[in-house]
């Protein structure tokens, strides 16, 4: 695997989101991290920020108010080269002796490595775990998402953190229209998310988006394994750069009759509950 260290200035970004890496491995088709308005060319080279365990333990602790610290949204903080050098692991740990918080987004099961310190996080404050699943079909998961374990495996990988006491959550995006957006996948996608005991379901819209970069890969990527369909992309979106798909009312109702059904959270409103920092115990008398 290729990586360079690069010179970094500060880790902890506005919002409290952190990246130690840039650029992935997992090849998804769809991600929108390669569009060349992020400036990061060979996306497939591993870009380490160089010191950002230091950097990170330095802002950290000049912090006055607690929060969460959330990573994963722009980077998988749990990609193969992780394994190797452990920069997550690292500011994790850091996380727990400043008895902050943490929200960790991933699609790798490589995060189960850190299981029990995200569980000492969450005891002593709150972690919340999450993983993205846009398809029930491992198959057609190989496919969209190729270097990443399956769809199944992640949904072991939530029921695992569940049953350690630890907030879970699946993002269901992007959406990929004439892909994955029938009813029969997002109910199935629910009801598996209810059997893994998630508490909550984030869905920013029943499509995807695409601009120049991302646009050109997941292009390549559709003529190699659905041939025909960039067409029909190109007739139905142009150049546009949200893609909503052509059932998305309909895949609406399906979300929010299947997550009330199962007691899953959904709405953007009730998920923020699951992010708030867990109440101190208190003293019961005998009058409780």
């Amino acid at each position: 695997m290729k990586y360079e260290f690069v010179a970094a200035k500060s880790i902890i970004q506005n919002g409290n989101s952190v990246n130690l890496y840039w650029g992935c491995t997992h090849n998804c088709i769809y991600c929108d991290s390669r569009s060349e308005c992020y400036n990061k060319p060979n996306f497939e080279t591993i870009k380490v920020k160089k010191d950002c365990i230091k950097i990170f333990t330095e802002e950290i602790y000049r912090k006055k108010h607690w929060c969460m610290i959330s990573t994963g949204a722009m980077c998988d903080p749990y990609i193969p080269l992780e394994e190797e050098i452990k920069l997550t692991e690292g500011m994790l740990e850091v996380i727990l002796k400043r008895k902050f918080g943490v929200s960790l987004l991933t699609k790798s099961d490589l995060i189960l490595r850190d299981l029990e310190l995200i569980k000492a996080i969450n005891k002593e404050s709150k972690a919340v775990v999450q993983m993205t699943v846009i398809t029930a079909d491992d198959k057609l998961c190989s496919l969209l998402e190729p270097d990443v374990c399956l769809s199944s495996r992640r949904f072991e990988v939530l029921r695992t953190f569940a049953d350690a006491d630890v907030p879970t959550g699946l993002w269901l995006a992007p959406v990929l229209p004439f892909i994955c957006d029938n009813p029969e996948n997002i109910k199935e996608i629910i009801f598996k998310a209810h059997q893994a005991k998630v508490k909550f379901i984030i869905c920013f819209g029943m499509g995807t988006t695409k601009r120049k970069g991302s646009e050109d890969y997941f292009y390549a990527c559709l003529d190699k394994s659905f041939p025909g369909l960039k067409e029909k992309y190109i007739r139905t979106y142009g150049s546009k750069y949200i893609c909503p798909s052509p059932r998305e009312k309909e895949l609406y109702e399906v979300l929010a009759f299947e997550c009330q059904k199962y007691g899953i959270l959904y709405k953007h409103q009730d998920i923020k509950t699951v992010f708030r920092r867990k109440k101190q115990f208190k003293q019961l008398s005998i009058f409780d």
